[in-house]
């Protein structure tokens, strides 16, 4: 009995979302989810969930699609350098993409809040991913 209860406590704690910040883009949502491993390393989870719909009207079934990655926190630089290289490239060859309204919001308290680009927020607060313009 105290084995079963040690690992549900693991498993939650596995489980735990420290830090979370989801970004709405079209028809996909990406999730960004600072987590703690076992050995009390935080780590972050990236999730693309897309919307899938089948059928029409009344007979129409909805499904999410998802997708993850785990980048580790020794990772963070290399993909970084990797994701600027790329996203360079991607600049250069077909020149800056129209600018898109996101809405991003806080996963645990569904309050949508409007991405602006001339925010005044500090950026200690940013989360990783807010430097890059896709």
């Amino acid at each position: 009995m105290e084995v079963e209860k040690r690992k549900i406590e693991i498993e939650k704690k596995d489980n735990e979302i420290i830090y979370s910040k989801a970004i709405k883009a079209g028809k996909r949502i990406y999730y960004l989810d600072v987590k703690k491993s076992r050995n009390d390393d935080m780590f972050l989870a990236i999730t693309e969930s897309k919307k899938k719909v089948v059928g029409f009207d009344e007979d129409a079934q909805v499904t999410y699609e998802k997708h993850k990655i785990f980048l580790y926190k020794e990772d963070f630089d290399k993909f970084l350098e990797g994701i600027e290289d790329v996203v360079g490239f991607i600049k250069r060859e077909q020149g800056e993409a129209p600018q898109r309204e996101y809405k991003t919001f806080e996963k645990e308290e569904d309050e949508v809040i409007e991405n602006e680009e001339d925010s005044t927020e500090d950026t200690k607060s940013k989360s990783f991913f807010d430097k890059f313009k896709f």
